[in-house]
């Protein structure tokens, strides 16, 4: 019963499409199914073979939809986006294997920079942001998608983006992300122009303030 109902909050949410359901939805659903062997194994002992190989059809049945949805359930999101001329949009750096390039690491940098990375999986991003002095704090992106202005991915972008900053020279010093955060508007390949927005949030509790912005041509992270 758990398992179906985990499963019926995953259809909803294919349907529904938020977001933020969907890195909890995921562990639930691997839980579940976690639940579902353990019980196929109680019943194999408890010698209950019928109710076994009815949970063993499930789990079989399971495995199939997962692999088929991930295969036809294609993000349509982006596919009628263009991408607009007549502003400069740079493409997220490739990464050297899970390294920055040293390319990127022994740039000196004489004015704020945001380089946005493609990481582990297209949709999946990190960052650098260099910047001169300014006060112990938090920086976080947010990110629009250009023509029609809309937000992506608003929580996971805002939490998983989030840096420690404290530079109290006039240098510009450079701060690195260390985890992925996702764009899960669009699909792979289907890329679109996007704005990031630097925003800050001073640990002495004054108001939190956008310090730069940068475009970029991005890709969503197909789930």
């Amino acid at each position: 019963m758990f398992f179906f109902f985990i499963a019926g909050l995953v259809i909803a949410n294919s349907e529904l499409k938020i977001h933020y359901l969907k890195k909890p939805l995921n562990v639930l659903t691997d839980i579940s199914v976690i639940v579902l062997l353990i019980s196929f194994v109680y019943q194999l002992y408890k010698k209950q073979f019928l109710t076994g190989c009815l949970t063993s059809i499930v789990i079989i049945v399971t495995v199939i939809l997962s692999m088929l949805v991930s295969i036809f359930d294609a993000d349509h999101w982006a596919d009628d986006l263009k991408i607009p001329t007549g502003i400069q949009i740079e493409s997220p750096v490739n990464m050297d294997g899970r390294a920055r390039p040293d390319s990127i690491l022994r740039l000196i940098k004489t004015e704020s920079d945001l380089v946005l990375y493609n990481s582990d999986q297209p949709g999946m991003y990190k960052y650098d942001f260099w910047t001169d002095k300014i006060e112990r704090g938090i920086i976080y992106l947010k990110a629009f998608e250009i023509t029609q202005e809309v937000e992506l991915s608003s929580d996971n972008v805002k939490q998983d983006s989030r840096i420690s900053i404290d530079n109290s020279t006039d240098s510009f010093v450079r701060f690195s992300s260390t985890g992925n955060f996702k764009i899960y508007e669009g699909d792979f390949g289907k890329f679109y122009a996007a704005r990031f927005e630097v925003w800050f949030k001073p640990n002495s509790g004054g108001q939190e303030r956008k310090i730069f912005q940068k475009n970029f041509k991005i890709e969503g992270w197909m789930h």
